[in-house]
């Protein structure tokens, strides 16, 4: 959806990636527009090191992009929508510095803007991150929709960075006012989180898991996956395997455990995901090949040159629930797939992947099922 966000420094045409013009969701909201309203309002001066954490879309980026900020964001697409954004509006390239979570932040920030990410691990390892280059004279301002912002939110702005107050509401929209105290002493990171997965799983089963913060489940392995990992497909001679939407990589871990010749390519859109699965993979001694990318699904991957993708597709996209993302990532599964080729899909049973599946690929199997959850199988004719 192409909209239009009036802001103190003019009107900004947005739009989401990838585009879709039957997409009604808006690339910003409320608090973009309170944040951007709250700076102006009070003269924020803006002519020194500007961070911008968590921007959904690039919305604050590209309002503020004469300032030349740096965003940092966890998201690909949200990487790929800033650029869309800022080459509407004629920003030159590198006007705005793009940082993902796991690049290393500036060494001095002077206005640090953080949209609170719905992820309360992400946020404490962002701030931790980027305490260092706070100094008391940092304007710390976080935003976000009321729903997003809790007492554990300003709780971790204050021990992390320093006193913390919150603004009225205004459009279900808040502000949070955080005091940097530079004489505070800092929480040590608890991440990335290791732990060991239970036995009775297969091949992964008591193998080393690697998170980041961030990552779905990031202190325990989810029962979905487990269900996955207890009815993975068996098989050898080499394939090429996808882990679409690799997470931690757990599952593609596992195929490479039970097949050591498989070459397991390990996709998310998430830059915290595709370091989690690379540290998985590599804690646990994986004699095969591997390639690790941060992306939008399967985009890139040559079509047919692809025996088999794992998928357990998420159902919201940055706070929305949408069906989209599954959508989009079993259409790139077919595309990628060689004639024979499966796509195994994990989902909740309510979602009726089934019935998505028989529209792609013409057929649709069920592999196993419990009260919960049902494992698919397509196979590309």
């Amino acid at each position: 959806m192409n909209d239009r966000m009036t802001t103190p420094w003019g009107e900004l045409a947005l739009t989401r990636f990838p585009e879709n013009p039957r997409d009604r969701l808006r690339a910003w909201d409320a608090s973009d527009e309170y944040l951007l309203r709250y700076l102006a309002q009070e003269g924020i001066p803006l002519s020194g090191t500007v961070v911008v954490v968590g921007d959904r879309w690039g919305a604050l980026v590209t309002a503020l992009a004469e300032h030349r900020p740096a965003q940092i964001t966890d998201s690909h697409l949200t990487q790929e929508a800033t650029r869309a954004n800022l080459a509407r509006h004629g920003v030159e390239p590198g006007a705005v510095r793009l940082l993902t979570t796991q690049d290393p932040p500036p060494g001095r920030v002077d206005v640090l803007l953080v949209r609170v990410p719905k992820s309360l691990a992400l946020l404490e390892d962002q701030l931790l991150r980027l305490a260092p280059a706070v100094h008391a004279g940092t304007v710390v301002v976080g935003t976000g929709m009321v729903k997003e912002i809790h007492t554990s939110t300003l709780r971790l702005f204050e021990r992390i960075l320093g006193p913390t107050r919150t603004s009225l509401a205004e459009k279900k929209a808040r502000l949070i006012f955080c005091t940097p105290d530079p004489a505070l002493e800092r929480p040590a990171s608890p991440w990335p989180y290791v732990y060991t997965l239970p036995e009775g799983i297969g091949p992964a089963s008591g193998r080393t898991v690697v998170n980041h913060a961030g990552v779905f489940c990031a202190d325990r392995l989810d029962i979905g996956t487990r269900f996955f990992l207890e009815h993975l497909p068996s098989g050898g001679g080499g394939r090429r395997v996808v882990d679409l939407g690799c997470g931690n990589g757990v599952v593609g871990t596992a195929v490479a455990l039970a097949d050591p010749a498989a070459e397991v390519l390990f996709v998310d859109e998430s830059f915290q995901a595709v370091a989690s699965a690379e540290a998985t993979y590599k804690a646990n001694g994986v004699p095969g090949h591997a390639e690790f990318r941060v992306g939008d699904g399967l985009a890139g991957v040559p079509s047919g040159s692809v025996d088999l993708v794992l998928n357990n597709p998420p159902f919201h996209s940055h706070q929305a629930t949408t069906d989209a993302t599954a959508w989009r990532m079993s259409s790139g599964a077919r595309r990628a797939l060689r004639p024979g080729g499966e796509l195994w899909v994990i989902g909740n049973r309510h979602l009726g992947y089934h019935v998505k599946l028989r529209k792609l690929f013409g057929n649709s199997r069920l592999v196993a099922s419990d009260p919960k959850f049902v494992v698919l199988k397509a196979v590309k004719r």
